[in-house]
């Protein structure tokens, strides 16, 4: 159960605060600072702000996961796992969900444990934000570009590349994984841990999978093997236009993030398209299903519920494109659909971009942060929340729960 947080005594000076960046985080600090009685100001770079909200979840928002034990959430974050522990225990899913419904969005859980406003539209989210935003009398800047950052002893001063120099008390980055919010950061006397793609798809060039885009099974075991470290993950898989995407490669692709880069996103997946099932058990039922239906091609009947397209495709690659009856199947032919039901390898030549959604992981070093305060412990005042840190969460809804609960800390810690 979380415990809240007490917010400031009546007596606590009223701060300028000031939020870099209006993105996820940058809006649910900025929140939580103003209602705790501050003057907070909003500088986005962009024309608009909470583009990345707008796209998520393919435009419907998968605002966070209905996994509400601490303990097990942490498992959900690549890096930055260990750090949010605690601060999960202070605001978790379920706190996220009641803030949300508090202020008038209701919301449902898939079957998958992601949640989604019920609306299924990213823009209830965004408005709820802004709303919440103008009640609590958050000034938002648009187009308004900080060049630098400088920490007096009293407070800080923000440049922008206009010239103009507005003056804050605290200051909140909350810039996502980008260069410029990196390189304020690291002015500050900030270590940035080099950032690299997360949550990304695969680029595979392979006959067996060329004309099946569209072709998704929906439980497969994956293995990746990259940079000479081996990665597990299971869940459902989807054939593109240009190689594999779908929640079991995504997941791959966040843990593997680092060992991908420095391999040149050049690696080899096995694929067990049966899930559950091992090499034994799969050379049982083809055998079986051989002496059921001797006089049926094997190409046009499967033992499993498998997308008849994939199916054909696999038993071509395993035994020529030539039709074979069941009761023709060799050994070395049984044995060669086996291999490639349990365990077919794919080179991966590439990444692609998981549609606008770009997660990063990489960022400011958790070691030189207070994760009770989200404040720098090497620059009094200056706080973070969101994908700037060295965090970073598997696809489904767990990159916007670090947004919220790191926001939320550093907006009441002020």
């Amino acid at each position: 159960m979380s415990v809240a947080y007490s917010g400031i005594s009546p007596e606590a000076k009223k701060l300028k605060v000031i939020v870099i960046g209006g993105g996820a985080a940058g809006f649910f600090g900025a929140i939580a600072a103003a209602e705790n009685g501050h003057n907070v100001t909003i500088l986005e770079a962009a024309a608009s702000v909470l583009a990345k909200v707008r796209v998520s979840g393919g435009g419907r928002c998968n605002l966070t996961h209905s996994c509400f034990e601490p303990r097990e959430l942490v498992n959900s974050y690549p890096r930055g796992g260990k750090a949010l522990r605690g601060p999960f225990s202070r605001f978790q899913p379920s706190d996220t969900i009641s803030w949300f419904e508090s202020r008038g969005v209701e919301t449902k859980t898939e079957p998958d444990g992601r949640m989604f406003p019920t609306t299924d539209d990213s823009a209830t989210i965004v408005d709820c934000l802004q709303g919440a935003a103008k009640d609590a009398g958050v000034m938002t800047r648009l187009r308004a570009n900080v060049s630098s950052i400088q920490k007096t002893d009293s407070h800080f001063l923000v440049t922008l590349h206009s010239g103009e120099t507005l003056q804050a008390d605290r200051i909140l980055l909350a810039t996502g994984g980008s260069r410029a919010g990196f390189e304020l950061t690291n002015s500050l006397g900030h270590q940035i841990v080099p950032p690299v793609p997360s949550l990304f798809t695969f680029k595979v060039d392979d006959p067996r999978i060329k004309d099946l885009p569209g072709v998704a099974v929906e439980h497969v075991n994956c293995q990746l093997v990259a940079d000479s470290k081996t990665f597990q993950q299971s869940g459902p898989i989807l054939v593109t236009h240009w190689g594999l995407s779908g929640p079991a490669v995504l997941k791959l692709s966040a843990w593997a993030a680092r060992e991908l880069h420095d391999s040149s996103y050049n690696a080899t997946l096995r694929i067990n398209w049966l899930a559950g099932s091992r090499a034994e058990e799969i050379r049982s039922q083809l055998n079986s299903f051989k002496a059921a239906h001797p006089k049926k091609t094997v190409d046009a009947v499967s033992p499993w519920p498998l997308p008849k397209r994939l199916w054909k495709s696999l038993v071509d690659h395993s035994l020529g494109s030539q039709p074979v009856r069941w009761a023709e199947l060799s050994k070395k032919g049984a044995q060669a659909l086996v291999t490639e039901l349990s365990a077919g390898e794919f080179q991966v030549a590439g990444k692609g971009v998981f549609k606008e959604e770009f997660v990063t992981c990489g960022g400011v070093n958790l070691k030189e942060v207070d994760f009770r305060t989200m404040e720098s412990r090497i620059c009094p005042g200056l706080h973070f929340a969101g994908e700037i840190l060295d965090i970073d969460g598997i696809t489904g809804g767990f990159n916007f729960q670090n947004a919220w609960t790191t926001a939320w800390i550093a907006g009441h810690a002020m």
